[in-house]
């Protein structure tokens, strides 16, 4: 491994799934402003919309996860185009 290239910052990050409210702690250098208290620890907290707990690609069921209502500004946007 190459020295001096790779980040000194490691430090353990909770990342939780904001569509099924899953959390897991990991080694990252990911940047945040929040923290979340895991076991009496706090931790920074990295927020995902999808993870390997809610993927269909992982769960195998065909989940659709719409967290900002991108469906329905999709049809209001083209609702008059019909």
């Amino acid at each position: 491994m190459k020295s001096g290239i790779h980040p000194e910052n490691y430090r353990l990050v909770a990342f939780k799934d904001m569509s099924n409210e899953d959390v897991f702690i990991t080694k990252s250098t990911v940047e945040t402003k929040d923290t979340l208290t895991v076991d009496g620890v706090e931790y920074p907290l990295f927020k995902m919309e999808i993870s390997r707990t809610s993927h269909p690609f992982y769960t195998g069921k065909s989940k659709l996860v719409d967290t900002a209502g991108r469906i329905d500004k999709f049809r209001s946007k083209y609702a008059s185009r019909k």
